[in-house]
């Protein structure tokens, strides 16, 4: 048990599991944020439809779906648009 706690712990930290547990703050002045119109059209461009998009903790917070119908919560940082955390909506 000794050997394999240190492995757990690894596997752990490399797929980002701690990571995930904390909800995304951003920390980005106003004036570096991109439109939301640019967030629209990237997650477009990744095949997702927003169907909303607001501001929340200094990110946005976006609600989509994809062609298939699945539905999407996600995180995204405002001044580079890169997605801090995303999660199927079960709801």
């Amino acid at each position: 048990m000794r050997r394999l706690l240190p492995a757990i712990t690894l596997a752990l930290s490399v797929l980002g599991v701690g990571a995930a547990l904390a909800e995304p703050r951003c920390d980005v002045p106003l004036a570096n944020w991109q439109p939301r119109e640019a967030l629209q059209k990237r997650l477009e461009a990744e095949g997702w439809k927003a169907t909303r998009i607001k501001t929340d903790d200094g990110c946005y917070k976006v609600r989509a779906t994809n062609d298939k119908g699945e539905r999407y919560k996600g995180t995204f940082d405002p001044a580079t648009l890169k997605a801090l955390k995303v999660e199927i909506d079960d709801d």
